[in-house]
């Protein structure tokens, strides 16, 4: 019989002795010649678990030879070499049966070629498979006592900030990358800035992360949530019925104080649950409730076409409960909303945010000026194409010159305003611009018209909890026409 000869040794075996992939092939080798076999070929698999053949190189290729009639029998040093499975067991025994493939065991003398061998190979199977498991509970066993000592298992990488050399058991700190962490506590808490923005920051600097090229908002929010930092280790962050954290015997690389502090916000984040994931242009998404029966306001977008074929979208609002039936409330725009909401906060005394986050360093503050300047210019930008669509328009006699005069006299106030921003922070003047979202809270009135999309955005998500709006119909033309803010919500840090 053609027989191939079958090996597989994992990494931590391939030190013991009778258990190299060399040892295996030559005793099996002399087994062939005793029974007098034609010898075919070896199949490999050096460093890889028999816990399941679909990763196995060498034994999926045994098997397609199996299957297209080059292999007639095969032996193996032991059934565990084969596979530690006994569902892949069974298995491949119908594989071999399918395709009249003999399969022998060098040391427990089993042969498939008859009845009893194929039931002993079972019960091997059985036993094989036992020993895998028993050997993953004594592994857990042994980390989780690891942990408790305070000892970090870093089983792929260390934490970024960290480092630790081979036959190391405590991680040393990094200062490069140490110095980076603490800017993104900082960032996130004292500028109160989101994770995307944080990762533009990052990787407009060229700073690596320790696995791959650039940043991702995931990286920074794992930063962030890591008690690593404050000098604790942790275990099975995949299961929560198993996950624990212990004292760790390395330094921390930030204060409790500031960890907590940006635990809080992502809470007060995490917190809302929203019908869409807000944006610059829906930014009052997963707060804006409805003012006739309390159900949370859906978010959608409709898109009109101007006379010039451009096609502009719309933010709208509507009350969840109306499609079944419970609520009869009107759909109004996201523009009528921002009016009411400066309309209700035009009439409160002033909001002060209240906070014990320490006062930015000159680099972060320098990060948030690079930062603001970028959204000034996009918005420079975008009202300079309106411009030009506005001539388009007067030039192709869409509309007159009255018309044409009074838009073009809306758009330039408005880019007077950001470039005046702008100005103003390239000249490095006027500090008092250039504020962070919780500086600028302490006058919301007065800055609010100030804020970008962006700034509105993470105010609403960090200190409003609930905003009740309903439209109000127009006697003149009986149309649900305007928008009206009945209550808003701070959260508990915030008074008014």
């Amino acid at each position: 019989m053609r027989t191939a000869v079958y090996v597989r040794v994992s990494t931590e075996e391939q030190a013991k002795e009778g258990y190299s992939t060399r040892a295996q092939i030559d005793k099996l080798k002399d087994y062939i010649k005793i029974k007098d076999w034609e010898f075919y070929k070896v199949y490999a698999d050096e460093g890889i678990s028999g816990k399941n053949i679909t990763d196995r190189p060498a034994i999926n290729e045994l098997i397609e030879d199996i299957k297209q009639g080059l292999v007639e029998n095969v032996v193996v040093y032991k059934i565990d070499r084969l596979t530690r499975n006994t569902r892949d067991l069974i298995d491949l025994t119908e594989i071999f049966k399918s395709h009249h493939c003999d399969f022998n065991s060098l040391m427990e003398s089993i042969d498939t070629g008859t009845a009893s061998g194929r039931m002993f190979l079972k019960i091997i199977g059985i036993f094989a498979e036992f020993e895998r498991e028993n050997t993953i509970e004594r592994v857990m066993l042994a980390c989780e006592k690891k942990v408790k000592e305070g000892y970090t298992l870093n089983s792929c990488v260390t934490s970024y900030g960290y480092d630790r050399k081979k036959g190391d058991l405590i991680q040393k700190i990094n200062t490069e990358e140490a110095k980076i962490v603490k800017e993104i506590f900082d960032m996130y808490v004292c500028g109160s800035m989101s994770y995307s923005a944080i990762v533009k920051n990052l990787n407009h600097r060229d700073i690596k992360p320790k696995i791959g090229e650039t940043w991702h908002p995931n990286s920074v929010r794992r930063i962030l949530k890591n008690p690593n930092y404050i000098g604790k280790v942790r275990y099975s962050i995949c299961d929560e019925k198993r996950y624990f954290e212990a004292a760790g015997k390395h330094e921390p690389i930030v204060s409790e104080n500031l960890f907590y502090q940006a635990e809080s916000r992502m809470r007060k984040i995490k917190r809302k649950s929203y019908t869409k994931r807000p944006n610059d242009d829906n930014y009052f998404c997963g707060t804006i409730y409805c003012g006739k029966c309390g159900a949370k306001l859906t978010t959608h977008i409709i898109y009109k076409t101007l006379s010039n074929g451009e096609k502009i979208a719309y933010g709208q609002y509507r009350c969840y409960n109306v499609s079944r039936g419970l609520c009869n409330s009107s759909t109004f725009s996201h523009i009528k909303t921002e009016k009411a909401f400066q309309e209700y906060i035009s009439t409160v005394d002033d909001i002060t945010a209240i906070s014990n986050i320490p006062a930015q360093n000159n680099s972060n503050r320098e990060d948030l000026k690079i930062l603001l300047h970028e959204e000034y210019e996009k918005a420079i930008s975008k009202i300079e194409k309106k411009e030009k669509s506005v001539m388009m328009l007067y030039l192709n006699e869409r509309i007159n010159f009255d018309e044409y005069s009074q838009m073009t006299k809306i758009l330039s106030a408005e880019k007077e305003k950001y470039i005046k921003q702008t100005n103003i922070i390239s000249e490095n003047q006027g500090e008092e611009i250039i504020l962070t979202n919780v500086e600028k809270e302490t006058n919301l009135k007065e800055n609010w018209v100030f804020l970008t999309n962006s700034e509105k955005m993470i105010f609403m998500q960090d200190y409003i909890e609930k905003i009740m709006a309903v439209s109000l119909k127009n006697e003149s033309n009986s149309c649900y026409n305007t928008v009206k803010i009945l209550e808003i919500k701070f959260c508990s840090d915030v008074q008014q």
